[in-house]
């Protein structure tokens, strides 16, 4: 039997990097303070990114985990670490031209990893490899997901109303039955314990499983159990609203809900999993033989070091570049249209742009009694906090008694959907975003067409254009209404332009 052995030299060195490596931390995130900031607030107030802040004792217990090995191995610098602190610096700064916070934080950690790369290099990282990768869920991703897990969930919750011979209506998230009326939410459709779900099932594959199959069906299966549990657990509302009432089925669905159900969830998959569990307690997070740095390396850790701080502020420098200057507008209002009279436009709802420059509001009757609501948002220039898409705002806003139900078939660079409120009402909705001189339906185009013009430069002011109305009665829609509108108003392209033409 032999003995493992470290050696105090290479624990030595591996101390002296780690405390650069800690200093070099500490700069970018001195650098990137406002993101670093916004990151754990989202980590410490939304319940959907909650189990982020249990990554990093995670990541300290894996590494933990391999320090005897990695006592064994030689850290050096390494210059081309830092290209993935230039690809984390990249991600950054496209986020932070595009106002998307996802690329930044993503953007953020990258450059973390990469400096862990460019200080300790590429043996000692390779030992490190499942701690870095991990770190990437720090970033509070998955939110996009809400829209089809709605959708999803009710229509899982469809098909078993159906099996279990409970008559009921689905439009969109919303399902009827013949004594209630039930939303599948954003809260209902089980995102929360998915994302969570999904950094469990990897890190048990790695801590419990050597086989790459064994680890693919097992976090394949810790990301479908949940979505199916969530809509058992939906239909359960329903058939006990059905089999009692409201009341009832609210109290239960807030017994069950949570994490105590999902737990069970957690429960059967690691029991039905326990048989194939196929890495020993003894065996080796770290093949050392295989990690040799080759004879004559040089260690660059100084040069690493200052080479990641300069890409670091690079970034933060363009930036501010590209960022300054900006525009006024002139007046604006909203136009008298032949044949559509101008009222008061309602109460119960409005959509939310929170930041705009400009906000105009008002409401059209034809001849006929068919209204249509027209909403203007103008952003002179698009920053954190005053962007033209982003969570909240738009038709339903984050207080907003409103929820999306379905998309509908869109307009020529636009798009088209459904919210429902208080009661059961319908509203449809059209919308139309200009940014520089593109005019689109796409949030995705939105955020790739602000990119563009603060990077490369063009028009920066983004418009939104939102037309909505009623639906006339159950089953009808109000789309004619809204084509007959936009046919009276003429190009959306043309009108967006002259609500933010901008002062000299």
């Amino acid at each position: 039997m032999t003995t493992l052995s470290i050696a105090p030299v290479a624990h030595g060195s591996l101390r002296r990097h780690v405390m650069v490596l800690g200093l070099l931390w500490a700069a970018i995130v001195l650098i990137f303070l406002r993101d670093f900031v916004a990151l754990v607030e989202i980590w410490w107030t939304s319940s959907t990114f909650a189990h982020c802040l249990l990554i990093p004792p995670i990541i300290c217990w894996l590494v933990w985990q391999r320090w005897p090995e990695l006592g064994q191995l030689v850290p050096r610098g390494w210059l081309a670490g830092l290209l993935l602190v230039g690809a984390g610096a990249g991600a950054w700064l496209l986020g932070e031209a595009a106002g998307v916070a996802l690329a930044r934080h993503l953007g953020l950690v990258l450059m973390l990893q990469g400096a862990v790369v460019a200080i300790l290099g590429p043996e000692v990282s390779r030992g490190l490899i499942f701690p870095l990768a991990y770190m990437l869920f720090l970033v509070p991703a998955g939110e996009g997901l809400v829209p089809p897990l709605q959708t999803l969930t009710a229509k899982i919750c469809m098909l078993l109303l159906g099996i279990a011979g409970i008559p009921a209506h689905i439009q969109g998230v919303f399902i009827t039955i013949p004594n209630g009326w039930f939303e599948v939410a954003e809260a209902c459709s089980g995102v929360k314990f998915l994302i969570a779900m999904a950094a469990y099932g990897v890190l048990v594959a790695h801590v419990c499983f050597k086989s790459w199959p064994r680890r693919i069906a097992f976090v394949g299966a810790a990301l479908i159990l949940p979505i199916i549990a969530n809509g058992v657990r939906a239909w359960g509302t329903i058939y006990m609203a059905y089999r009692t009432n409201a009341h009832f089925a609210e109290g239960f669905d807030h017994v069950i809900y949570g994490w105590v159900f999902f737990g069970i969830v957690i429960a059967l998959l690691m029991g039905a999993s326990w048989y194939w569990f196929d890495r020993s307690v003894g065996d080796r997070w770290i093949d050392v033989a295989a990690l040799r740095p080759p004879v004559g390396t040089t260690d660059r850790v100084a040069p690493a070091a200052g080479g990641a701080v300069l890409i670091a502020l690079l970034a933060l420098g363009w930036s501010a570049f590209a960022s300054s200057g900006g525009a006024s507008l002139t007046d604006a209002e909203l136009p008298d249209l032949k044949g559509w009279q101008r009222v008061a436009p309602p109460s119960d709802w409005s959509p939310n742009f929170a930041g705009a420059d400009r906000f105009l509001r008002g409401s059209y009757v034809d001849a006929r009694g068919r209204k249509v609501d027209l909403s203007v948002a103008v952003f002179a220039s698009q920053a954190e906090g005053r962007e033209l898409v982003g969570y909240g705002q738009g038709a339903v806003g984050p207080e907003s008694r409103w929820a999306w139900t379905d998309n509908q078939l869109s307009p020529p660079n636009g798009r088209a959907f459904r919210i429902t409120g208080p009661g059961g009402v319908v509203r449809d909705i059209l919308i139309f975003y200009r940014v520089g001189n593109v005019t689109t339906g796409s949030e995705f185009r939105v955020k790739a067409e602000t990119l563009k013009v603060k990077l490369l430069g063009g028009p920066r002011r983004g418009i939104a254009i939102m037309l909505s109305s009623v639906e006339p009665a159950p089953g009808h829609s109000a789309r004619p209404a809204l084509d007959a509108f936009m046919a009276r108003l003429g190009p959306v392209d043309h009108f967006a332009d002259t609500m933010a033409d901008e002062a000299n």
